[in-house]
């Protein structure tokens, strides 16, 4: 594994707009196979929908078009390793907002149609350098497009385990930014370097006050895959459920993650 960052982590921009553009584009290719039954089932996220899951990711992508639509802020507020635990304060809102939007917007199709349109010509005529007043705080356009992956994937997640089968695909570059991210939060969150989260092939940080190990194999360690570790880092599972079932590997007396986790809800 390669040693655990020690500068801010840089995306390529090309590469995170070809991301956002796949998971959508997956996404809206199995949402179009959704019968009225399989859109009235329940999920994990509370009393929401198929339906209104599947209106809330058009919406959160959708946001970025409608950022880019209004007057820039003066100054970037956010970095990307802050957004995750900022959006929580957002969460009570957006079930309201979503639950709006989906009855604004029954056609789905047509929802998803349209907001891929509108990204694509946002996208085109728009610099990543770009300054965004999103809801959390102002961040550049590239950046922005990094929190998307998140959103993507996270409910990604949540559709396929809401309908069985339906089995839509994880972009491989969307997976990689999310897993990042989140890996960098948790940093963000118990700075140190007493403890090494693992989760190949995308990411390795160190965290957690304590000894720094400087060669060898560290005394505390963390391995998961990514998709589990983005079930943890955003309460979809729980720590000790992940341990027990060994879908996570911790050995060590500081690898408990169980009091930092989620990042995010």
């Amino acid at each position: 594994m390669p040693p655990a960052r020690k500068r801010p982590r840089s995306y390529d921009p090309a590469k995170i707009r070809t991301a956002v553009f796949a998971q959508f584009g997956h996404v809206r290719n199995s949402v179009g196979a959704l019968s009225a039954d399989r859109l009235d089932r329940p999920t994990r996220l509370g009393d929401w929908t198929v339906r209104e899951l599947v209106a809330h990711i058009a919406m959160g992508t959708e946001s970025v078009s409608r950022a880019i639509d209004q007057e820039p802020p003066a100054k970037a507020e956010l970095s990307l390793p802050a957004w995750p635990p900022a959006t929580a304060a957002f969460a009570d809102a957006n079930i309201d907002r979503t639950r709006v939007f989906t009855r604004e917007n029954p056609d789905l199709d047509v929802l998803y149609a349209r907001t891929e349109q509108r990204l694509a010509e946002r996208l085109a005529a728009t610099p990543g350098e770009r300054l965004l007043a999103t809801r959390p705080g102002a961040m550049n356009l590239a950046d922005y497009l990094v929190t998307r992956t998140v959103e993507l994937v996270v409910h990604t997640d949540d559709l396929n385990a809401a309908v069985p089968g339906l089995d839509v695909p994880y972009d491989r570059q969307a997976l990689a930014a999310c897993t990042r991210l989140l890996a960098d939060a948790l940093a963000v969150k118990a700075p140190g370097g007493s403890t090494e989260v693992r989760v190949p092939p995308y990411a390795v940080v160190q965290c957690v006050e304590g000894p720094r190990h400087t060669r060898g194999t560290p005394p505390n360690v963390v391995e998961t895959d990514p998709l589990t570790w983005v079930r943890l880092a955003t309460g979809r599972e729980e720590w000790q459920d992940a341990v027990r079932e060994a879908r996570v590997r911790a050995s060590g007396e500081r690898a408990d993650l169980g009091g930092l986790l989620p990042l995010m809800h």
